[in-house]
């Protein structure tokens, strides 16, 4: 995008119920950054109105002083009064305000790599975890182990907007959704979307919308009345999305009692801070959202129980972008055709998708039922519906559980005591990772994993784009090894983790939907331990068989 200079030149405004009554000759002052975004692409994106690009980009307007999604049902802005952002802290920095048509809120998550440096990367992912909220500006630039001054010049160069206006946006964007889609009360929205007064979230958000948070909602659709402690919030995404192939993907190493997921949604406990609660997430009737219901009885925690959704279900992940560097290798080019939209499944909690992956053993094919069986034993019960019974055991009490009790082996007893041990002492956390191969280093130390189960958990639990699990067992025809797939597979960096997603798919002869999941794990698992006796003998706690079916 070319740099665009200050101008006091007044336009003229639209009707619309962004505009604001201001007197004639009111003017907008601005002053954009270089980016990478090229304004040729946009342009032609913002005119055709197309939902892939939505979230990638926001377009400043002059004459009503809005930014908007590029999917903007009001009147199209001449291109002279358009101006093109990477984010939409990238717009506010430059003095425009959320578009009240197309709720800049709602646009899908904007991917955390945004073709950035890897420092910035980081820091977003930090950020979305309230990493800048525990530590500022100083503590955030020192986990990641630059200067506060260096990371503010990487946020401007790259996103257009510093950390903290980064971190601002999304405070007064989550906010706005609480207004809309909830019908909680002002002093209970202040508090979930991380405001320390009420006196302080009225004022961001009269600045921010020119309205009050009251004017706000009652121009709002109305939302419907839901029980009490129960929310729904629409999540949105860049199509394709591949739902059925998430659903079969996540059914696969779904928990008993835990999980639930039938053909048309997915359903969990969730425990924050000793609080229980639950979600319900299925596909939105436009096939563009994820409708997302939410049971839990604190406000507060709504932000974080709406980002960890996002994760499980990948939907900050640009399709295009994905495809674009995998499509071109014909190993993986029929797959993608025959599945096009797969996500990478994420999970709830790391140290509960660490400790399920560690019970996948090569000599017990039932490995669901013997999940089930530790969370019976050792979960906490709750009132749930439709096949939730409890929440995982947190680490405090499988660091103390006697796991043998319920079949699990010794080996992999011991290795999942060591690490909720570690977990409940604060030796190892599954959040806020800025190094995360010296953090698989440690879990592997710990627990005696192999380099498969590694790599599998950092696909899944810390949500690493380019992590590749790769056994032998699983070797594509024409590669004689596991350094020759991982020498082929440099070409598919930084997406290798989707790329090892589809190369399970095309392994199995078709998408996750196709086949039964449960059936395969249970073959797969079966077919590994009669061929590979010589794994069985070195008492390892995970075996890596599993890749064919749960990758």
């Amino acid at each position: 995008m070319s740099r665009w200079t200050p101008t006091d030149a007044a336009f003229g405004q639209a009707r619309s119920e962004n505009v604001q009554q201001q007197g004639p000759g009111s003017a907008i002052l601005w002053q954009v950054r270089e980016t990478e975004l090229d304004w040729h692409i946009c342009s032609r994106a913002r005119l055709s109105r197309d939902p892939r690009f939505d979230g990638k980009f926001f377009i400043g307007v002059h004459g009503s002083g809005v930014y908007c999604r590029p999917i903007c049902p009001a009147p199209t802005a001449k291109e002279k009064n358009c101006r093109y952002f990477a984010t939409a802290a990238g717009a506010a920095e430059a003095g425009y305000r959320p578009c009240l048509r197309c709720r800049p809120e709602c646009a899908p998550g904007t991917p955390a790599w945004l073709g950035t440096s890897a420092t910035v990367a980081r820091a977003l992912r930090l950020i979305e975890e309230r990493g800048l909220e525990d530590d500022g500006i100083e503590g955030l630039a020192e986990r990641l182990g630059v200067g506060s001054r260096h990371l503010r010049r990487l946020f401007l160069r790259h996103l257009g907007a510093p950390p903290v206006a980064v971190a601002q946006t999304r405070r007064v964007h989550f906010a706005k959704k609480l207004i809309d889609e909830t019908n909680l009360p002002m002093t209970q929205i202040a508090i979930a979307a991380g405001y320390g007064s009420v006196r302080r979230f009225n004022a961001e958000i009269a600045k921010v919308y020119h309205r009050t948070p009251t004017q706000i909602r009652t121009n709002a659709r109305s939302s419907k009345s839901l029980p009490e402690n129960e929310y729904m919030f629409l999540l949105r995404f860049r199509p394709p999305f591949d739902w059925k192939g998430m659903l079969a993907l996540l059914r696969v190493a779904a928990t008993p009692g835990v999980e639930a997921i039938d053909e048309q949604a997915y359903r969990r406990t969730i425990s924050i801070q000793g609080k229980h609660g639950h979600v319900h997430v299925s596909l939105d009737e436009s096939g563009l959202a994820l409708r997302v219901r939410i049971c839990f009885g604190e406000p507060r925690a709504l932000f974080q129980i709406v980002e960890r959704v996002r994760r499980i279900f990948d939907l900050n992940a640009d399709w295009a972008v994905i495809v674009q560097t995998l499509g071109s290798d014909p190993l993986l080019a029929p797959a993608l055709k025959a599945a096009p939209g797969l996500r990478m499944p994420g999970c709830w909690d790391g140290f509960e998708f660490a400790v399920r992956t560690l019970l996948v053993r090569v000599k017990d094919p039932e490995t669901r039922a013997l999940a089930g069986r530790v969370v019976q034993a050792f979960g906490r019960p709750v009132a749930g519906a439709d096949g939730l019974t409890h929440v995982f055991p947190d680490a405090h009490a499988l660091a103390k559980a006697d796991l043998g009790n319920v079949g699990v082996s010794p080996d992999c007893a011991c290795a999942v005591r060591a690490l909720a041990s570690a977990v409940s002492d604060g030796r190892i956390t599954f959040e806020g990772i800025v190094d995360s191969e010296g953090f698989l280093a440690r879990l592997r130390a710990l627990t005696g994993m192999d380099e498969w189960t590694a790599q599998y958990i950092s696909m899944r639990a810390l949500g690493e784009p380019d992590a590749f699990p790769a056994d032998r067992r699983n070797l594509p025809i024409g590669f004689e090894n596991v350094a020759a797939l991982k020498q082929h597979a440099e070409c598919w960096r930084p997406w290798r983790a989707y790329a090892a997603l589809y190369l399970a798919c095309k392994q199995r002869g078709g998408t996750p939907a196709t086949r039964s999941p449960v059936s395969e794990i249970s073959k797969d698992t079966g077919e590994a331990a009669r061929g590979a006796p010589e794994r069985r003998k070195t008492g390892r706690a995970v075996q890596s068989s599993a890749y064919v079916t749960n990758p």
